[in-house]
């Protein structure tokens, strides 16, 4: 583990958590004798990427605990489900998943259900899920990730009825070395950084996941070298602001410096990465970007509203016209650039005029992905105080204007790639019996494929022979 890190769990105390998960192993063998079969364990996932790295580090601790992964929930042992906290939406399904176990718990009293993630992590859930949802007895939030093996022991060896825990550093910790199970395929997350320093006022993510804090370059790299070596080909480095990565290191590096480095590793495989901020993007990272072979020319670039009042509002720290040459910037630089992009439509009092100029802005940038969301009042944030006037349906209006909006700005796009010749990386099986495979464009756009030298998880060049709105069609 690099020193560079002040916010380093110690060696000591990672160790501790080894020896944890060492005890649960033995347990978990006592189990297995006595019953004929190994525990199982089921995990659910909410939210964003982030949050499906932080279950596979999950799922790779209860492996070394000795249990089976299964994908039922009726037959499991332990059940883990890690939320999200970024929209109403996904809190109202993760509670409604825990809801729904009741019944189970009632049938087998001896199952551990847990909760945790950012969901969790909130100062009035602990309470919310003790008065409403009785059945769940283990819960820890984003900032006690690691030390899941200790409070697994409590609840499991121990067998204390509740285990809830969501104290530890606001500030946020890093802990290296402890297990990750990875999913099957081509693709992996890499976290380079976690927590954010931003506040945006609608944002509850700065409030549950804590403030920004880096990894060591030596730690990320050794963690890439590892990924391509089991064979992942389309690797996703993560942050919730890439861009301020390594302002808390106190080295002389930047995001910037780290992607050159991880481009220098040896290997066929490419890197992308997410989210970046405008108000910290740099020519320096689209110069880096431009000229790195190994670095995807995709760029993920939220700039939610074109408004600069909205902006103002939201605390976003920039203005349109910026985030405007920003992207002028960076397809000066790679003019094959594929953009995409996260809008907020309904931010309170958004007026028409506001929602005009983001409707002007997607027209004029021409996007080919857009993540586009009603705004959702998250409590605990400043926006979730402001005054709104603007009713439902006039933002339900405003969104489908938009969506849209997109549509016709995507189709041309769409099909200037007919008869292009691409390299795309398969990741999968298809519903098309004529186009059997799915497979991604360097700019992560979705292609369906056909071919008889065709390999999943692995690069291929194919010609498009066909297009449409969502996906792209080719034959080798």
């Amino acid at each position: 583990m690099s020193k560079t890190v002040p916010t380093a769990v110690s060696e000591q105390e990672v160790q501790q958590q080894l020896a944890y998960i060492d005890r649960i192993a033995a347990y978990n063998r006592d189990f297995e004798q006595q019953n004929g079969r190994k525990p199982k364990a089921y995990t659910q996932t909410f939210g964003c990427q982030q949050n499906e790295a932080d279950t596979e580090r999950i799922v790779g601790m209860l492996h070394e605990m000795g249990y089976e992964k299964t994908e039922q929930t009726d037959n499991a042992d332990v059940l883990i489900y890690n939320t999200c906290a970024v929209r109403e939406h996904a809190e109202s399904r993760a509670l409604g998943n825990i809801g729904a176990l009741s019944h189970l718990k009632k049938e087998r009293p001896e199952i551990t259900i847990g909760l945790c993630g950012c969901m969790v992590q909130q100062e009035h859930i602990p309470d919310k899920i003790r008065k409403s949802y009785p059945q769940v007895n283990l819960l820890f939030g984003t900032h006690m990730l690691w030390k899941f093996p200790e409070l697994m022991y409590r609840r499991v060896v121990k067998n204390e009825k509740k285990v809830f825990d969501i104290s530890g550093d606001a500030k946020g910790t890093i802990a290296e070395g402890l297990p990750v199970e990875r999913n099957k395929g081509a693709r992996a997350w890499l976290s380079i950084m976690y927590g954010c320093n931003n506040f945006c006022t609608y944002c509850i993510v700065p409030y549950v996941r804590g403030r920004e804090r880096s990894r060591s370059p030596e730690d990320i790299e050794n963690e890439l070298r590892e990924l391509v070596k089991q064979g992942y080909k389309d690797i996703t480095l993560l942050g919730q602001n890439v861009n301020s990565y390594g302002k808390d290191l106190g080295i002389e590096i930047d995001f910037s410096d780290l992607l050159r480095r991880l481009n220098n590793v040896e290997g066929d495989f490419q890197l992308r990465f997410m989210t970046s901020h405008p108000k910290d993007a740099s020519k320096k990272l689209f110069d880096t970007m431009a000229e790195c072979d190994k670095i995807a020319k995709q760029l993920h670039l939220p700039f939610q509203s074109g408004s600069d009042t909205v902006l103002k509002r939201m605390n976003r720290g920039y203005k349109a016209e910026h985030y405007k040459e920003l992207i002028a910037y960076a397809r000066s630089k790679m003019p094959e650039i594929t953009l995409s992009s996260d809008i907020i439509v309904g931010f309170p009092d958004e007026t028409d005029e506001d929602f005009e100029k983001t409707l002007e802005l997607v027209k004029e940038i021409g996007f080919d992905v857009l993540y586009t969301f009603l705004y959702s009042k998250r409590s605990g944030t400043p926006a979730a105080e402001y005054p709104d006037s603007t009713t439902k349906e006039q933002k339900q209006k405003r969104f489908e204007r938009l969506l849209k909006a997109q549509d016709e700005c995507v189709l041309p796009k769409q099909n200037a790639y007919m008869g292009k010749t691409l390299r795309v990386l398969v990741d999968g099986n298809s519903k098309d019996s004529e186009y059997p495979y799915t497979a991604r464009t360097e700019g992560g756009l979705l292609v369906c494929c056909n071919g008889d030298n065709i390999k999943i998880g692995e690069f291929a060049t194919v010609t498009i022979d066909k297009t449409s709105l969502r996906c792209l069609f080719a034959r080798q």
